[in-house]
C-alpha cells in the first residue's frame, strides 16, 4: 500500500508532532510512504530519519499550475494508492488537481482543528466529491465542521483521535525549571505550552494570573509559558506589565520538545478559544500531570470537571483562577486527577492506536 502524505505546513506545533508519531507507526501494517513538503519547512528537517521517501520542493501556491503539476506527477510516478492530506492548502492544491488531471486515487483529509468561520471557496473545496473520508482528532471538530458540509458528505466523517509515541517519553528534559529560574519547591508550578496565536488565547492565561493574585490573593506560585513567539508576543507582554504580574510569568519561547516539561509542572493549564486536540493536553494526561483547561477540542471527552482535572468556559479566567487555587490548596486532588487522566490516556490515547485507527481508514478506501 503506498500512501502521499501532504503537508504545507511551514512552521511547527502540536499537529506536526502527532504526524510524526503517525508515520513512526504505520510500517507496522506494510504500509510504504511519501511525503511532499516544501524545503524551508520543519517537517523536511524532522523527516530525515523517519521511514518516509521525502519528495520536496521549494514553495508552491497551492492552486497555481506548477504544484497541481507537481503533485500529480507524484501520484502517477509513485503509484499512489491512497493521499492523505494533512493541512487546508494541501486540499486546494489536491482539488485542483485532481479536476485538471483526473488522479483517480483515494483520498483523506486529516481534520485538526476548527475555525471561527469557513469561506464559499472553502465549503465548496472540503466538500469536494473525490475526498472520500474526513478524520477528526475529536467529536468537537467532527461536530463543528460537519456544518459546513452537506448531509451527504457528514456520512464521510470518523474520528481518528491523536496518540503518542510512549518510547519518546522517557526522554528527560534537559534541565530543571525550578533549578534555572529560581522555583523554590514551596511554590506552586504551573505550566503552559502554547504557540503565540490567536486560537490559544494568552491573554485569558494572563488575565487568570492577575485575578488569582489580585483578587484571590494567591502569590506563591509561578507561571511558566513555553511556546514560539510571535507578532502576538508584545500585545501579550504589555499585558502582562498593565496587570502588574511580572514576577508571576515567565514567557520561554519556543523549545524543542516542550512536552518534556510536562513531568516538572504541579499543574498544566489551557486557556485557547480554539483547539482540535490538543495534544499537549493529551500528554500531560500521560505524564500525570492535573490539567484546567478552557473547554475546547477534546477537553470535554476526556476531562469531566471536578472528577480528574477542571474545566471552564472559553475566557472565563475568573474559573481558571478559582481552579489553580483548590489545585494549590489540595494536593491529594491533584493525585486523585492525576491518576484518573492516566488511566483515559492508556486506554485511548497511545501511537500505537493512532495507527491503528489510521490503517483502519486507509483499509476501508482500497
Amino acid at each position: 500500500m503506498n500512501i502521499l502524505h501532504v503537508s504545507g505546513a511551514r512552521s511547527w506545533g502540536g499537529n506536526e508532532q502527532q504526524l510524526m508519531y503517525l508515520i513512526d507507526e504505520l510500517p507496522k501494517y506494510g504500509v510504504n510512504q511519501f511525503f511532499y513538503c516544501y524545503n524551508d519547512s520543519p517537517l523536511f528537517e524532522k523527516l530525515q530519519n523517519k521511514p518516509v521517501e521525502i519528495i520536496n520542493s521549494e514553495y508552491l501556491k497551492p492552486f497555481s499550475s506548477r504544484y497541481r503539476k507537481f503533485l500529480a506527477k507524484i501520484v502517477k510516478d509513485k503509484k499512489i494508492d491512497i493521499i492523505h492530506l494533512h493541512t487546508s492548502d494541501a486540499v486546494t492544491g489536491y482539488v485542483l488537481a485532481d479536476i485538471i488531471y483526473k488522479l483517480n486515487t483515494p483520498t483523506i483529509y486529516a481534520r485538526k482543528s476548527i475555525r471561527r468561520r469557513d469561506s464559499y471557496l472553502s465549503q465548496l473545496k472540503y466538500n469536494y466529491k473525490n475526498i472520500h473520508k474526513i478524520t477528526c482528532i475529536s467529536e468537537y471538530v467532527r461536530y463543528h465542521f460537519s456544518k459546513i458540509l452537506t448531509e451527504k458528505n457528514r456520512n464521510k466523517l470518523v474520528i481518528v483521535r491523536n496518540g503518542v509515541n510512549l518510547s519518546e517519553k522517557d526522554i528527560k528534559a534537559p534541565y530543571e525549571l525550578r533549578e534555572k529560574m529560581n522555583i523554590p519547591d514551596s511554590k506552586l508550578l504551573v505550566g503552559n505550552i502554547a504557540n503565540h496565536t490567536k486560537a490559544k488565547d494568552l491573554a485569558t492565561l494572563v488575565r487568570s494570573i492577575h485575578h488569582l493574585v489580585y483578587k484571590l490573593k494567591m502569590t506563591d506560585f509561578h507561571l511558566v509559558q513555553i511556546g514560539e513567539f510571535t507578532k502576538r508576543t508584545e500585545e501579550h507582554r504589555k499585558l502582562v506589565n498593565d496587570l502588574n504580574v511580572n514576577s508571576y510569568i515567565t514567557f520561554m519561547g519556543f523549545t524543542e520538545k516542550a512536552s518534556r516539561f510536562l513531568p516538572q509542572f504541579d499543574v498544566f493549564m489551557m486557556t485557547s478559544e480554539r483547539e482540535g486536540g490538543p495534544s499537549s493536553v493529551i500528554e500531560s494526561l500521560y505524564y500525570k500531570t492535573p490539567v484546567i483547561s478552557t473547554k475546547v477540542g477534546i477537553v470535554d471527552e476526556i476531562i469531566e470537571n471536578g472528577k480528574n482535572g477542571f474545566s471552564s468556559e472559553v475566557s472565563d479566567y475568573e474559573t481558571l483562577a478559582k481552579s489553580i487555587l483548590k489545585m494549590n490548596e489540595n494536593p491529594e486532588l491533584r493525585e486523585i486527577f492525576a491518576e484518573k487522566s492516566h488511566k483515559v490516556f492508556m486506554e485511548n490515547f497511545t501511537a500505537e492506536r493512532l495507527g491503528k485507527d489510521t490503517f483502519e481508514v486507509y483499509k476501508s478506501l482500497m
